[in-house]
This record gives structure tokens, sequence and C-alpha cells, in this order.
């Protein structure tokens, strides 16, 4: 009896998971706050998540933080970028539904595909800037054509992020759920597909710091560029 409670025990290991998860939510959901700092705090969330999913993590709330001010001007920059373009998209949508115009169908459905390469490439951004060094527009980039050759997984990561909203439709007391693990766990589950796709694109060997961070200096020509995959 007294082996299910060993630290090395499956259900040790399982509750240690989840109280990482707890934190790391905990963590990320402060970090929100101020608005401004979402993208930076998504960003270092996926650091921790890659290194957790890699069996290569460290201290959790020291490698948060550290990835929250390494990659703060881009992400926070990123992030602007993404805000303005959902206000756009959203006051479309406000458009199409309260000024009473009867717009064209093939405008309305052009607005909701751009709505979801929207989503599908956001799912791919913060994990690519937390992984890889690469410049603001080459990120973006990379996002949209990893989002695309990896339809099958983009597909998968958008069921894990929308459980929540699922759960919060149908359940009243989702909020302490939401609290708890509403994004990491969603996020957990995203990093185990794309960690596999971001092994293409790194070196077969690279040394590490006493944290276990990641520094790369990648160069494949036209399909990636220096530090961060393309």
């Amino acid at each position: 009896m007294s082996k299910l409670f060993d630290m090395d025990s499956p259900i040790m290991r399982f509750l240690n998971r989840m109280a990482d998860m707890i934190i790391l939510n905990i963590l990320l959901i402060i970090c929100c706050i101020p608005i401004i700092t979402v993208g930076a705090a998504f960003t270092a969330m996926h650091y921790v998540l890659l290194k957790i999913v890699r069996d290569e993590e460290g201290y959790l709330v020291r490698g948060f933080f550290k990835s929250f001010v390494q990659n703060f001007r881009q992400a926070t920059l990123i992030w602007l970028i993404m805000l303005l373009i959902i206000a756009i998209y959203v006051g479309d949508w406000l458009i199409f539904g309260f000024s009473g115009v009867a717009f064209p169908r093939v405008l309305v459905v052009g607005v909701m595909a751009i709505g979801i390469v929207i989503v599908m490439v956001s799912m791919y951004v913060f994990p690519l800037l937390a992984r890889f060094d690469n410049t603001i527009r080459k990120t973006i980039n990379n996002a949209t054509l990893l989002a695309f050759a990896n339809l099958p997984k983009t597909i998968l990561m958008a069921v894990f992020y929308a459980l929540p909203f699922v759960i919060g439709y149908f359940s009243a007391y989702s909020f302490i759920f939401i609290v708890m693990f509403g994004f990491s766990v969603p996020a957990y589950g995203a990093a185990w597909l794309y960690s596999s796709i971001f092994k293409k694109f790194e070196p077969e060997a690279e040394p590490l710091t006493s944290d276990m961070d990641f520094s790369i200096n990648v160069e494949r020509g036209e399909e990636e560029t220096n530090g961060k995959a393309e």
C-alpha cells in the first residue's frame, strides 16, 4: 500500500503533474491580468510545458518568469497585432449582426474563413516564440505554414483548447475548473502534439544551461532561419 504513495509511483506522478498544471494555470491568469502581457504569459506557459512534455523540466516558476522576461518584447508586439486583428474581426461580426444590411453570403463565409485561419495560426505563434529565435514576421509566417502543413494535429489542438468553453457552457461550476486547469491542461495536450513537429527543425544535440534552457542556431536554407525555426 505504501508503494502507491512513493514519489515515483504512477499516482504520485499524476498528482505532481496536476499540481504543476494548477500552478502554471494560476501563474498564467495572474500574468494576463494587465491584458498587454497576455502574449508574454502564454509564451512563458508554452516554454514550461514543452520542457515538461520532453522530461526536461527544471524549476517551474523560475522557468516561467525567465521566459516571460526574455520574450516579453516580441510576445507583446505579436499580441498587440493579434489584438488589433481580433478587434477588427469582432467589429465585422457586429456589423453583420446589427447593421440590418443583407451582406453577400460569400463575404460572410470569407470573414468566417479568416477567423478560422487566425485561430489556427495563434495556436502555433507563442509555442514557436517560446522555442525558437526568429523575427516577428517569420514567426507568424512559420506559424501559418505549420498550421496548414500539420492540419490533423492543428484540428486536434483546437479541440483541446475548445474543451474549457464547452465545459463552461454545460457546467455551472466551470469557473473553478478554468481557474485550476482551463488553460494549462489544454495547452499541455497541445504541447504533446507540436513537440514532435518542432523536433524536425531542431539540431540532434544541443547544450543545456543549468535550468535546462534551450539555445539553438539553425541554418537550413530557405526552409529555416537562424535561431528559431521558420
